[in-house]
C-alpha cells in the first residue's frame, strides 16, 4: 500500500503524533489527507483539509465517514491521557472509563464506520497508534494502559475482520514521543516525525506492526523472556 495517491484520514491529526503523520503524509505524496478533529477553529496546514470529529460521538463519526467518502488510509491516532497514582488509587474506575471512551471505544466506533469506505478501494489500509504501555506496567499510567492494551487487542482481531476485504491493519507501538502532551515528562523522547516516518514505512512495506523505538523493540522481545517485563517492570 503506497502512500502516494492515496487520500488519508487521520484523528486527532490538530497536534502531536497526528499532526506528523499529516504532514509526512503529504511528503510521501498522498493525494489528500484530512485532519480529524473535535474542533476546526484555529486549525490550519497547508494542504490539510480539518474535518469535524468526535471520536465519541456516533453521528459525529458517521458524518465525517461519509463526507470523505474517497479515503483509503485511515489513521486512528486520536487519544487522551489522565495519570493516578497507582492500581489502588480510587479513580482507577473512573479515570479508565474515559480512557476507554476515546482510546479504545473511538477506535472500534471509526473503524467501523470507515469500513465500508475502505472496502471500495482496491487496496486500503488502517494505522492504529497504540502504546507500548500495552505490554508494560506504569503505575501512573493504569488507566490508559488498560485502554490501549484493549486497543491493541481490537486492532489484532480487526485485521482479521477487514482481511476479507483487502484492507491492511497496522498496529503502531511507540513509548514517550516529544509533543505537547509530554512537555512536562523528563524521559527520552522519540521524534514525532522519525515516528510518522517509521509507520509509514512499514505500512508501504507490507508489515503489520510498528515499533518504533529501541524501548520498545525491546519491551516486545521481553515478552517472551522468563523475566519480562510487564511482570517485571524495573527490570
Amino acid at each position: 500500500m503506497k502512500i502516494k495517491g492515496a487520500t488519508v484520514f487521520i484523528t486527532g491529526a490538530n497536534r502531536g503524533i497526528g499532526l506528523a503523520l499529516a504532514r509526512e503524509a503529504l511528503a510521501r505524496g498522498a493525494a489528500k489527507v484530512y485532519a480529524g478533529t473535535r474542533k476546526l477553529d484555529g486549525f490550519s496546514e497547508p494542504g490539510v483539509i480539518p474535518v469535524q470529529i468526535d471520536v465519541t460521538n456516533a453521528e459525529s463519526i458517521r458524518r465525517a465517514a461519509a463526507q470523505c467518502a474517497d479515503v483509503s488510509i485511515l489513521v486512528n491516532n486520536a487519544g487522551i491521557v489522565e495519570l493516578v497514582s497507582d492500581a489502588l488509587d480510587d479513580r482507577v474506575e473512573a479515570v479508565t472509563r474515559t480512557m476507554l471512551e476515546v482510546n479504545f471505544f473511538g477506535i472500534v466506533r471509526v473503524t467501523q464506520a470507515f469500513a465500508p469506505v475502505l472496502a471500495e478501494k482496491p487496496q486500503s489500509a488502517v494505522l492504529n497508534v497504540l502504546s507500548d504501555v500495552s505490554w508494560k506496567a506504569t503505575s501512573i499510567l493504569t488507566p490508559y494502559s488498560a485502554s490501549k492494551a484493549a486497543a491493541w487487542s481490537y486492532t489484532n482481531h480487526a485485521r482479521i475482520a477487514l482481511k476479507e476485504q483487502n484492507t491492511a491493519v497496522v498496529g503502531l507501538h511507540v513509548g514517550f514521543v516529544d509533543t505537547d502532551l509530554t512537555a512536562g515528562v523528563d524521559v527520552p523522547k522519540s521524534n514525532p516525525r522519525d515516528v510518522a516516518r517509521k509507520s509509514y514505512d512499514v505500512l508501504e512495506a507490507g508489515g503489520a506492526e510498528v515499533l518504533a523505538d529501541e524501548g520498545t523493540v525491546k519491551l516486545k522481545a521481553s515478552l517472551s523472556a522468563a523475566r519480562p517485563e510487564y511482570i517485571y517492570p524495573e527490570g
